[in-house]
């Protein structure tokens, strides 16, 4: 039976394990944790997926800035005994698990991938969250479980039942599979709804990082749905304020949770979801412009149909993580791609220079 430690959580030094923490988000949360003292094991695959040099100077950087304070381990989740032994071990307060195969296009070549990485290593995690009695479970979910929802700005309470791709039904899983650990262990667990983050040390498989490679090559950028795509672009430091604060307010059992009327993102267990936006949609070809804007060039677009799994539009309600922890997005996008294009030309100068 699950036995959940007493320990305040709003206390200094708590030890984190951080899934994926040579990844973009994982890699931003650990260096912000890591800067307000806290102790952190960082989990990480160092899988081929993308460059992984890029994921490996992230380590490095994490390494220098955290000393004593920052470990790592190199485990695949999807091996339950490995992830079970580093858990146990360490013996964290707080888990914050942002590993998963992520890529919308990618899902539809290589769907077994989303199985291994997002079904088998969450339930991997979640055992080993039991077997440690942690104190709050803070997983990724995306704004891409809303699928063929119409309805703007998305909420919580609306359906996610129908998404339009494999990676948004395996992450669509991850939050139900969290909701029965709630249920029957009272592990506290919240998911959290991510709206197309961007920002330094972003993924090269991402819109702002193909068309600034394309556009410096002089080659063409690919822009489906003939561009009329609306995008709630989120900086990644607003993200990371939001899982910060979110992890250290663990959900809790609600005896007046309606089940006659359930609200989709609440339960009577301890167990929420909440989305995690800048809720202040643009259009595709004003990101790009901004782009064109910092670099000084124009880019060569070639239109292109919808692609099939992609959502037009993304638009959040960020009501109810602004209600719990007062999460405040204050990075607009002129200000996050001109950041973005900055640690870019600076970052790959140096690399050419290695």
């Amino acid at each position: 039976m699950y036995t959940p430690k007493i320990n305040p959580i709003l206390g200094y030094n708590l030890k984190y394990i951080i899934t994926g923490a040579a990844g973009f988000i994982g890699f931003h949360t650990s260096l912000a944790l890591l800067k307000k003292g806290h102790t952190i094991l960082g989990i990480d695959s160092i899988n081929n997926y993308y460059d992984q040099n890029l994921k490996l100077d992230r380590l490095k950087t994490l390494k220098k800035i955290g000393a004593k304070k920052f470990q790592f381990e190199k485990i695949n989740l999807k091996f339950a005994a490995k992830t079970s032994k580093a858990f146990l071990k360490f013996k964290p307060d707080i888990i914050i698990h942002l590993a998963a195969q992520a890529g919308v296009r990618y899902s539809i070549e290589n769907p077994h991938s989303y199985v291994n990485n997002n079904l088998t290593a969450f339930l991997n995690v979640l055992q080993s969250a039991k077997e440690c009695s942690v104190q709050h479970l803070v997983y990724a979910s995306t704004s891409s479980v809303y699928g063929a929802n119409k309805t703007l700005p998305f909420s919580e309470s609306h359906s996610a039942n129908h998404p339009i791709q494999f990676y948004a039904a395996t992450k669509r899983s991850n939050e139900l599979m969290a909701h029965s650990y709630s249920h029957m262990f009272q592990i506290p667990t919240t998911g959290l709804r991510f709206f197309t983050v961007y920002g330094p040390w972003g993924r090269p498989d991402m819109a702002l990082f193909k068309f600034t490679k394309n556009i410096l090559e002089g080659k063409p950028i690919e822009v489906f749905n003939h561009g009329n795509h609306l995008r709630d672009f989120t900086y990644v430091d607003d993200i990371v304020q939001g899982i910060v604060k979110t992890s250290r307010k663990p959900p809790k059992y609600d005896p007046s949770f309606d089940h006659f009327d359930p609200d989709q993102g609440k339960s009577s267990a301890p167990f929420r979801i909440l989305n995690i936006g800048n809720s202040n949609p643009v259009t595709l070809m004003k990101y790009i412009e901004l782009i064109e804007h910092n670099l000084n060039l124009k880019a060569k677009i070639q239109f292109l149909p919808i692609q099939d799994g992609d959502v037009e539009k993304t638009y959040s309600d960020i009501s109810r993580i602004q209600s719990l922890v007062s999460y405040t997005p204050n990075t607009d996008v002129e200000v996050g791609v001109k950041n973005f294009i900055k640690w870019y030309l600076q970052y790959y100068n140096q690399t050419e220079r290695k």
